[in-house]
Parts: C-alpha cells; structure tokens; sequence
C-alpha cells in the first residue's frame, strides 16, 4: 500500500510538472502585445499558440482526474471548501477556450480585440493562481475535517485567501514570469520571422530575472520557515525547516532538483547569449518538470502534509491518509502502464505539429486559422 502511495505522488508530481511546462500557452498569450506590434504578427503568435493549447487544457483535466482518483479526500477537501479558486481558474480556461473558436470568426459579436484581451487575462490569472494553490502545498490552508471527513472551510474567502500570503504570490509570480519566458523560447523555436525572433530574446531576458527573484524568494522563505511533519501515529506538527531537512534526507529528489534547474538555467543563458540558437524550449522545458517532480516530492514525502491546516494540523493531508483503496490504487496503476504510449502519441503530435516553422503567409492561406 505504502508502494502505491508514493508511486501515485510521483504520477501526479510528473503532470504537475508537464501542466507548469505547457502553462507557455498562457504564457505566450500575455505577449501578444509585447512580441506582436501588428495585426499579421499577433495572427502568428495566436496560431502558433493554438496548436498547443489543448495540450494544456487535457493536461489539466488528466491532473486532476489522477488527483481525484488516488487522492480522492484532497479533492473533496480543496474543491469542497476552496472551490471560489477553482473557479476562477476553470473561468480563465474557459475564456481561453471560447477566444480561440471565435476570435476570427466572421461577424463575431465581441470583435477580435475583445477576444485578444480575454487570452491576455486567461494567460495571467490562470498562472498566478496555479502557482498560488501549488504554494499552499507548503504554507497550509484554513480548514477543518470532522470524524467524517467532512470539509469547514474556515475563511469566507473559499481559497481566494491564497493570494494573501506572501510565499503564495511570489510562486504565482515565479510561474507567470517562467511561462513567459517559455513562451518565448518556444517562439524563437517555431516561428519563422526574424523581428519576432528578436523580441522573443529580448523577452526571454526581460522575464527570466524576476522569475528567478520571486522563485528564489519563495524558495527561501519555504526552507527556512517551519513545516508540516507527521509523526508515526499520524499526528501532525509544526516543524522549523522541515522542507530543508527533506532536502537534506532526500538526496536524490535533491539532485533531481539541481538538474532541473541546470536545465532551465543553461536553456534561458544560452538562448540570450546566442545569436540564432533555437532550441532553448527544450532544455528549460524539460528542466521545469523535473524541477516541479522534486517540489512536489518535497511537499508529500519524507513524512510531510502535502496539503496542510494552519487552522488544524491534524485535518491536514498526507499522502497516507488523502489516498484511495489498496485495489482502486492498484487497479490504476496497472492503467498508467499504459502511459509510455500516451506520451509518444503526444510527441508524435507535436513534432508534426511542428515539422517546419510557423510563417505569416502559411497563417494567411490557412482557412481554419485561428
């Protein structure tokens, strides 16, 4: 049982990896008057975006399709109690979703700027607020359970509250800035203009720094500020700088992090340092997961609350005693076998997606252009 525990968090940590890494469509969306000055450039942008967007949105789904299966009492307790911000997430995929149908359609009825300026908003809330309920992982939320597991959500606010807390916002920021910074890697990667090529760069600079200021800072704040360990009975307690000491006794999650982190880094300096290198996506891509995979292990191993009650420390969830059966854990694990070919249908998708760079005349000439 405890086998199938952890193996489902490290499934979960992998979507979550892959769900901050294609977050460059939002991202990318936020840039649409930045690294676009006119109409044909921002068609380019859109459409480039458009072939990925439902990446993101399945991904999204099947995350927290795999969280509600192996962890059922986490999604009855956030979506029961905190259900305001989920919300306003679902609210922002659902503006994006509606502007890409219609934003050329012929006589729409709200205008193609209108629908520009809802990708803009999807792009910013949807990031800020991901990040913000990922950082609660780490600072706790305000609720109660009952002998039934029941949910009082002890806030008014119902999981807008999040945004109230400092280490919260700086990782919502921290996931803005890295999507855009994402986003224009891939733009340098997948279209072919050299004036967007040249403000892709720029932006990747421009947006990297504050990036790593609000990570770092959330970062620091986490490590040395007191944590949620559970005992052997299952009690839950405040513990000062559990999450360094899970770094610590983790060594190998450690390394998995470091790596990520060379792989954004070496991605975002090489990209900015080098006159026509495109392939900067790839390497602070595939670092943004691995890095997210060892957070996420930080927050949920090693004897932590992954989802934890400042109002109530022992209502807090662990991955003991948030999962599924032992036969519906298992039973699914046999389905996620399956995986492997899931995720090479998906890269077979996106390099066909991607054969050749994206130009303004193949937008032009594409009847179903976004």
């Amino acid at each position: 049982m405890e086998f199938l525990q952890h193996y489902w968090w490290i499934i979960i940590a992998l979507l979550g990896g892959i769900l901050v890494f294609l977050l460059f469509v939002q991202g990318g969306q936020t840039l649409l008057y930045t690294v676009a000055r006119t109409g044909d450039e921002r068609d380019l942008l859109v459409n480039c975006l458009g072939h990925k967007w439902e990446f993101t949105f399945t991904t999204l789904v099947v995350f927290g399709g795999a969280f509600f299966a192996s962890f059922p009492l986490f999604y009855s307790t956030s979506f029961g109690g905190a259900y305001l911000a989920w919300m306003v997430v679902l609210f922002c995929f659902v503006l994006q979703a509606v502007s890409y149908e219609y934003r050329r359609k012929a006589n729409n009825l709200l205008g193609e700027t209108t629908y520009n300026v809802f990708l803009i908003i999807n792009g910013v809330l949807a990031t800020v607020c991901v990040g913000a309920v990922v950082g609660s992982f780490f600072t706790g939320n305000p609720f109660r359970l009952n002998e039934m597991n029941q949910v009082a959500w002890m806030s008014p606010w119902r999981g807008i509250e999040v945004l109230f807390n400092v280490v919260n916002v700086a990782l919502g920021l921290a996931i803005f800035f890295l999507s855009r910074t994402l986003a224009s890697l891939y733009f340098m990667n997948s279209i072919n203009h050299d004036t967007i090529f040249t403000r892709s760069k720029r932006q990747v600079l421009l947006n990297a720094v504050p990036f790593v200021v609000f990570l770092l800072t959330a970062l620091t704040i986490i490590l040395l500020s007191k944590g949620y360990a559970v005992d052997e009975e299952g009690n839950v307690t405040r513990v000062q700088y559990k999450y360094f000491h899970n770094l610590l006794e983790m060594p190998a999650n450690t390394a998995l992090l470091l790596v990520g982190v060379v792989g954004v880094l070496f991605g975002i300096g090489k990209s900015v340092c080098s006159a026509r290198w495109r392939k900067g996506i790839w390497f602070t891509g595939i670092g943004t997961v691995l890095a997210v995979i060892a957070l996420f292990i930080v927050a949920g191993f090693n004897n932590t609350a992954f989802y934890p009650s400042y109002t109530d420390p022992n209502s807090s969830l662990t991955i003991q005693n948030a999962s599924s059966s032992e036969y519906t854990l298992e039973t699914m694990a046999y389905v996620s076998l399956l995986s492997p070919l899931v995720i090479a249908y998906i890269f077979y998708a996106w390099r066909a997606l991607n054969r050749k760079p994206l130009d303004i005349q193949e937008v032009k000439e594409d009847e179903n252009a976004y």
